[in-house]
């Protein structure tokens, strides 16, 4: 099980990140404890969505695309 997932900052309504993990809520927790240098400035944060692949490479795709610019159009229209 692979999950690509889009958070938002509670502190900083207009900050998103999109990661990959196993487990949401205990990636979840991770962001907010601050052991992401990438997350942490912008704590807490809270989970936007998050979508179910049971192929590693199809989910490591989605969330590279979430990432370039259709992508993060696509999420500002449809999963936030």
């Amino acid at each position: 099980m692979h999950y690509v997932y889009v958070l938002q900052s509670v502190a900083h309504p207009d900050q998103y990140y999109t990661g990959l993990c196993k487990d949401v809520h205990k990636r979840l927790t991770a962001h907010n404890a601050g052991q992401s240098p990438h997350t942490a400035k912008y704590k807490p944060w809270r989970i936007m969505s998050f979508h179910y692949f049971e192929d590693t490479e199809t989910a490591a795709a989605f969330e590279r695309y979430l990432k370039s610019g259709s992508g993060r159009a696509f999420a500002n229209k449809r999963l936030r």
